[in-house]
């Protein structure tokens, strides 16, 4: 059974979004408050979506179909691999070539051109070639492997997209949409959730914050089979034991576990400090990111309670 903790979207960052000023308007139902110039997202929302995304996904693995996750940005590369990889899905992390889901045909080809390629490696081929064939070969080898290798088994269009920054990934998200394929997407404070199918409000700069919602993805693609599904601990308690509790009385209900979440963004927003900005350079935002943790269980240790 997947787990996820409201402690971890706190620490994790989930609920920072951009300066106000960068803001997208169309966002405003997912923001809670501003605080030192910056929108912080409501974690109550966020919470709903991860699960509406969460059945998406399952649904759509147990029809037997696929999940492409996709991200190219710097901070989001090294999670969608390794989370793709855990749970035997594709992906795209380099670079979105145009046409990936509306020209596939051709997309195939260079495909099975990469596989030929790979193939001529091993079987002895390059012997018989100059040294600078060889090196011509290589480098196409590289250059497709860069940009198709995450999706170098995929025989067929997938049944559902996963999305870090729709910004950023705008062919993606309109070919998506084109193709009638349907969208999980993080959308941060500056994007436009207009024509996402589930959108996850949330942090979509932080690594940690990527990290997390692309494991929960992830565990729903392992977890297709479970009927139990998702469980989300509201609680800001100590983890283990809210664990333990929940494994050991299956019949807990939620209202039990529900603390004032409103309560907790609104104190845990007020460390932010007045320099914090993460439309700078990515690893300069990523670096004060870490700098504005605080102990989750000192402040919230009440609350919890």
């Amino acid at each position: 059974m997947a787990v996820v903790t409201m402690k971890s979207l706190l620490e994790s960052g989930v609920h920072f979004g951009h300066q106000v000023k960068r803001w997208d308007p169309r966002m405003k139902k997912y923001i809670f408050a501003e605080r030192n110039g910056i929108h912080i997202i409501d974690l109550q929302k966020t919470i709903q979506a991860i699960k509406d995304a969460y059945e998406a996904v399952r649904k759509t693995v147990a029809a037997g179909k696929t999940v492409l996750f996709v991200g190219t940005k710097k901070q989001a590369q090294q999670a969608i691999q390794k989370e793709a990889e855990r749970c035997g899905m594709y992906f795209v992390n380099n670079r979105w070539l145009g046409g990936m889901l509306t020209n596939f045909v051709t997309i195939k080809r260079s495909l099975l051109r990469l596989k030929k390629l790979e193939k001529m490696e091993v079987d002895g081929t390059f012997e018989n070639l100059t040294k600078k064939e060889i090196a011509g070969l290589a480098k196409e080898r590289t250059k497709l492997q860069k940009n198709l290798g995450g999706i170098k088994e995929m025989k067929e269009l997938p049944g559902i997209l996963f999305i870090i920054d729709t910004r950023m990934e705008g062919i993606a998200v309109a070919e998506a949409q084109r193709m009638g394929i349907p969208i999980i997407a993080v959308v941060d404070t500056n994007c436009n959730p207009e024509g996402i199918d589930y959108p996850i409000p949330g942090n979509d700069d932080a690594i940690r914050a990527i990290s997390l919602f692309t494991s929960i993805i992830a565990n729903a693609v392992v977890e297709a089979d479970n009927e139990v599904g998702l469980k989300i601990i509201e609680t800001l308690g100590d983890e283990d034991e809210d664990q333990e509790s929940l494994m050991s009385d299956m019949s807990v209900k939620e209202d039990d576990q529900e603390v004032d979440i409103a309560a907790a963004i609104e104190k845990y927003s007020t460390e932010i400090p007045p320099e914090y900005d993460k439309d700078e350079a990515p690893e300069e935002a990523e670096e004060k990111s870490d700098k504005i943790q605080v102990d989750v269980d000192k402040i919230y240790g009440e609350i919890g309670e």
